[in-house]
């Protein structure tokens, strides 16, 4: 199928695009790697009216820490993060799920900010910045504001987002001193849509594990670091069921609230083992 006619605007700065969007109003939608976008076009699952370009602009395109934090501009692509190399000392666990995400061309295109604002709940890249109680960074021409990543996503395919607000910038914490992580997951093939992923941090907080691919957002529970054993295997029982499942043409319930607790327990055994 090809898409509904829409109108092409290319902003040549984050002013500009906000500027666009308020004068465009709620049919507006951002293009910047356009790598989820444009399939949802193309099945006409979404006819926005006009589509504002960023991806050119200069003032968007950057990944630099500040403050404690990887920012990364809402026009930097998952490839220029993915081949920063001090990437696995700063954030070790967003380094460790690159790999799963589709392939290096998709990932060549596609940007960190725009899987974010897409909120698909198999994507890697909301999970790792869930785990990681990473911000999201939304602007529009009047305001700006930030969000921890447990507020900002909603459900399936929706975020807190206003139809004014550009994501700008989403914001990954910088790996403390004797913080452990690790990432997994389960697809059909690899490049595929997860059916269950997981990532796990260990730290002076505790036990963190995110899981995708199941419930309509990524979702995220917490222990003492000191959890183990039979008292470990039921709290990931327990979790497994939270996420009220649901069969579907991939996978059944049951299905994916046994990867929830094999996948759980890999990736907390791998920080657990680093982190003793």
């Amino acid at each position: 199928m090809k898409p509904a006619a829409f109108d092409y605007v290319r902003a040549e700065s984050a002013d500009e695009a906000v500027q666009q969007l308020r004068a465009l109003g709620a049919d507006a939608r951002i293009l910047a790697g356009g790598q989820s976008l444009m399939a949802v076009l193309n099945m006409r699952l979404a006819q926005p009216s006009a589509l504002i370009d960023i991806s050119r602009t200069a003032d968007l395109d950057y990944v630099r820490a500040d403050g404690g934090m990887l920012a990364i501009g809402a026009a930097a692509t998952q490839g220029s993060v993915e081949w920063r190399k001090s990437l696995v000392h700063e954030v070790p666990l967003l380094a460790q799920a690159f790999p799963f995400i589709s392939h290096f061309q998709i990932r060549n295109r596609g940007t960190v900010c725009g899987s974010v604002a897409h909120a698909d709940p198999s994507a890697e890249i909301p999970l790792v910045l869930l785990a990681l109680g990473g911000e999201v960074v939304l602007r529009s021409a009047s305001k700006r504001r930030t969000l921890p990543a447990a507020d900002f996503f909603q459900g399936m395919l929706m975020t807190a987002r206003a139809p004014d607000e550009l994501l700008a910038e989403v914001r990954f914490p910088l790996a403390a001193a004797g913080q452990r992580s690790a990432f997994t997951e389960f697809s059909a093939r690899h490049g595929d849509f997860a059916i269950v992923s997981a990532a796990a941090t260990a730290d002076a907080r505790g036990l963190r594990l995110a899981v995708g691919g199941v419930a309509d957002r990524p979702r995220l529970a917490q222990w003492p670091a000191g959890l183990r054993g039979a008292d470990l295997d039921s709290a990931l029982n327990d979790f497994a069921w939270e996420l009220e499942a649901q069969d579907d043409a991939h996978a059944s319930a049951t299905f994916r609230r046994h990867l929830v607790r094999r996948l759980g327990a890999q990736v907390l055994a791998r920080v657990m083992e680093n982190h003793s």
